[in-house]
């Protein structure tokens, strides 16, 4: 017998005990791996290095399917204006939802039927015009400066001119006939399309992919989200028709030019909370004193009239059913998102923030009632 070999009861051989890595009864699938870490504080700080590591990826994943992301999210806005407005009908006609939402999609195409072809070659041509005129009162505007002792260059005034401009260039492209982001805006009709026809459809499979626990608090958190979002864009909808409509007529019955394609723009513009308004106001005043001080002074009139009415009546009246958000708030994201994402993020930042609102306050009064329970 070999030396160093033992003997085992049944005759067989076995190696040296210096020899041995783990007991003979110790299977291959509960022995420890290099990955396993017997140290339970150890362990601890492993589990949040890799809590933080996830949140890193989760974030570095979102910026990079961000833009994705805010179509998907325009999507939901979208199907939330269809879905109000079919309720609205619900109130008159009792038919089925279906025919509901096909008479406010019939409706709004007819509405942009009408725009593009009795409309549209008159506000396009008004549209070629702005940029001309915005221009010249720029320089006028910089040369009554410099008269009264306001040292302003004339490329300066240029500059600001084309800047604000720049802020509504989308716009006056896309009234003019130059349809811009034209893929995207097509998504976001389909995606809204879809989520309104069966919206209980998509609720119930995002709801069926969180843990049973969560469900019920996830179903009353989107019901009271789509109330909100209903609400907020019903109030900006009627804030923009009262804006662009009783713009356009004063300006049309003044005689003051480009009335119809300020009309369109105050309106449009409308739907950007605290931007649109100073912008659209701007582009007024500069038109109207075009044709005078008379006409200035009259557009200047109109605008402190409409938004007077609109920020003393039907803001307030808004906020009173919907979320209440802070101007600062609003601003802030507006800034981000339009920064990040043009046009279209400074149209969705005020519906964003008020659904991470009110997602915040749930979670906030859920974490309040389960403490005290």
């Amino acid at each position: 017998m070999p030396h160093g070999t033992s003997v085992m009861p049944d005759g067989t051989g076995s190696p040296p005990a210096d020899t041995a890595t783990a007991p003979a009864s110790a299977a291959p699938a509960t022995r420890q791996g290099p990955s396993d870490i017997a140290n339970p504080a150890t362990r601890a700080e492993v589990r949040k290095a890799a809590v933080w590591i996830g949140l890193a990826v989760f974030v570095g994943v979102t910026i990079y399917l961000a833009q994705p992301l805010l179509v998907i999210f325009g999507g939901l806005v979208f199907s939330a204006m269809i879905d109000g407005g079919a309720r609205l009908l619900g109130r008159v006609l009792k038919i089925g939802r279906g025919w509901r939402v096909g008479i406010v999609l019939a409706l709004t195409a007819l509405f942009l039927i009408w725009t593009i072809y009795f409309a549209g070659s008159q506000i396009a041509g008004q549209a070629a015009a702005l940029p001309g005129t915005i221009e010249t009162q720029a320089y006028r505007v910089a040369a009554w400066l410099g008269k009264h002792g306001v040292d302003v260059k004339l490329d300066d005034a240029k500059g600001l001119a084309q800047q604000a401009l720049g802020g509504v260039g989308s716009v006056t492209r896309a009234v003019g006939g130059v349809i811009g982001a034209l893929t995207t805006l097509f998504l976001i009709m389909v995606l809204g399309i879809y989520i309104a026809t069966e919206p209980r459809l998509y609720e119930r499979g995002l709801a069926w992919m969180l843990p049973v626990s969560e469900r019920a608090h996830f179903h009353d958190t989107a019901g009271l989200m789509g109330k909100a979002l209903r609400r907020l864009l019903a109030g900006r909808l009627l804030g923009m028709a009262t804006e662009g409509v009783a713009t356009g007529i004063a300006l049309a019955l003044y005689g003051v030019p480009m009335a119809a394609l300020l009309g369109l723009l105050t309106g449009l513009l409308a739907f950007l909370p605290n931007i649109g308004a100073p912008i659209s106001g701007t582009l007024m005043i500069l038109v109207g004193f075009s044709g005078g001080t008379n006409m200035g002074l009259f557009c200047v009139a109109v605008y402190i009239t409409v938004q007077t009415i609109d920020g003393n009546i039907i803001v307030p009246m808004v906020a009173r059913k919907t979320v209440d958000l802070a101007p600062a708030l609003v601003l802030g994201a507006q800034l981000v998102m339009g920064a990040a994402f043009g046009i279209l993020g400074l149209a969705l930042a005020d519906p964003m923030v008020a659904m991470i609102k009110i997602w915040l306050e749930r979670r906030s009064a859920r974490s309040a009632a389960d403490e005290s329970s």
